[in-house]
């Protein structure tokens, strides 16, 4: 009997007759509806979206900027995966206007963006560039023009060539203390506008990449006694910064760091499992977040580094443990999944399968439980008033459509999970007050170029000419909703 009829025909009978139980079930589930009607935020939760200097501007050689490591690093071949450079990456520097419609059609509140430190001094240090502010200056109009708060990042890896040669970059205070100069510098002049500030992006990427693994600029493999030293740098840094910005920017201004945490979980969500999972966040976190949170290392960290651990004074672990108005928690992936055990430290880290699932970007493992459980771990530890998710995200294929089309519904269903878990956290009180989705558009990633696409809009790297993806409808609904839609 049923050789008589087609696909079609059987898709078509299918569908009536899935119709026909719908509007038998419709009172029903109309009735249910009010019962299970998506979990709001907070009121005046902060939506946003994020990019960074290096992966959008180009204009690599215009209005005096200075190079960057990352700069010299893309241009050494074999570094980056497709032979790409950030030289002309999505030209935000010219089609900024485009790029900020781009940003209120989402209907978001904030912006994330950083500024490029060899705009601002070519060299790292002396006198400023008079024309490096001023790109930054437009943009900030710009934005709020349309409604949108700017919040600026001082650093997201492209640190001035010329420090790099000179001091060995992150390897010396100089460094340090320069970073505080350039803070003070940009403070003074946007902080009638920018209210928010973070300070330093993904301490735990950038050094352990850039100057331990040698994946990252500027390229180098530092014994561990050197790099735990170089992180005790940076840690100064921001605490150096978080110094000048109080002393020069205007009144209200508001600073912090923004880190990828090192995001450890309960395996099993058992008092004892959750206990472990607090030794550890707080543990595997003491080399940055810890020490900016705590002002000071943890005894387990310094027995741990031994001989290798970082040579500091009581007069920088004063300045690195200023108090910040926020903390920034970049979130991806869960990093480490934890039980308890009876040997110190009181965790053991369970080993992942090889069948964990992960998307587009290998390292992405998908775990939407750690956007719940970082930040209600750090605020616990560290008693923190105010956390922002600096940074969630995920890379797709997305294949464009017949129709001209992204459907990204991978990038959709990842964000679906794991803003329903970061709305459970919202619920019990944890202290998230904002999101910031990485990213707005797809741009050069770091040592992927530009085959690893994380952007709300696609974008043609030979046309520059900006799409929607289904995601950026998908966002926008989360955000004028103030909830994820059933």
């Amino acid at each position: 009997m049923f050789a008589k009829f087609s696909r079609r025909d059987f898709a078509r009978f299918a569908g009536l007759a899935a119709l026909g139980a719908a509007s038998g079930a419709r009172a029903a589930a109309d009735a249910a509806a009010d019962r299970h009607a998506p979990a709001a935020f907070p009121k005046d939760f902060l939506w946003g979206t994020a990019t960074s200097s290096y992966q959008i501007e180009g204009a690599v050689n215009e209005d005096g900027r200075g190079k960057s490591i990352w700069d010299t690093f893309s241009h050494t071949p074999g570094k980056i995966e497709d032979g790409s450079t950030g030289d002309r990456a999505n030209e935000h520097y010219r089609r900024y206007r485009e790029d900020v419609a781009l940003i209120k059609a989402l209907g978001v509140r904030a912006y994330r963006f950083s500024i490029a430190w060899p705009r601002v001094f070519p060299e790292g240090t002396g006198q400023p560039n008079p024309k490096g502010l001023d790109f930054y200056d437009r943009l900030v109009d710009e934005l709020l023009a349309n409604g949108i708060e700017p919040c600026a990042t001082l650093y997201h890896w492209d640190l001035p060539q010329a420090l790099q040669d000179r001091v060995g970059g992150w390897q010396s205070s100089d460094t340090s203390k320069a970073f505080a100069d350039y803070a003070a510098h940009v403070a003074t002049r946007l902080t009638d506008r920018v209210k928010t500030i973070f300070t330093v992006n993904e301490v735990g990427r950038f050094l352990n990449f850039g100057y331990g693994w040698g994946i990252d600029a500027p390229g180098l493999k530092l014994p561990t006694a050197q790099l735990n030293q170089a992180r005790h740098h940076v840690a100064l840094a921001h605490g150096l910064a978080v110094q000048a910005i109080r002393a020069s920017g205007r009144a209200g201004t508001r600073v912090g760091a923004a880190e990828n945490i090192a995001a450890c979980v309960p395996a099993i969500a058992t008092p004892e499992n959750i206990r472990a999972a607090e030794i550890a966040t707080r543990e595997l976190n003491a080399g940055f977040l810890g020490v900016v949170l705590e002002g000071k290392y943890t005894d387990g960290y310094l027995a741990y580094a031994g001989a290798d651990a970082p040579k500091f004074t009581p007069d920088e672990l004063k300045i690195i443990g200023a108090p910040n108005d926020f903390v920034g928690l970049n979130i991806y992936a869960p990093q480490f999944y934890v039980t308890a055990s009876d040997r110190a430290p009181g965790f053991h880290v369970l080993p992942f399968p090889t069948s964990f699932p992960h998307m587009n970007s290998e390292w992405l493992r998908v775990g939407p439980e750690v956007i719940y459980w970082a930040p209600r771990l750090a605020a616990k530890i560290w008693n923190i008033e105010t956390i922002y998710i600096s940074e969630n995200g995920t890379s797709s294929d997305d294949k464009i459509a017949a129709d001209g089309q992204v459907y990204d519904l991978d990038r959709i269903m990842f964000l679906r999970n794991y803003l329903t878990q970061m709305q459970r956290a919202t619920a019990e009180g944890v202290p998230i007050r904002g999101y910031f989705l990485w990213s707005l558009m797809d741009n050069f990633e770091w040592i992927f170029g530009y085959g690893k696409r994380f952007g709300l809009y696609r974008v043609d790297f030979e046309t520059q000419a900006r799409v929607p993806k289904l995601s950026a409808a998908f966002y926008r609904d989360v955000v004028m909703r103030n909830a994820i839609g059933v």
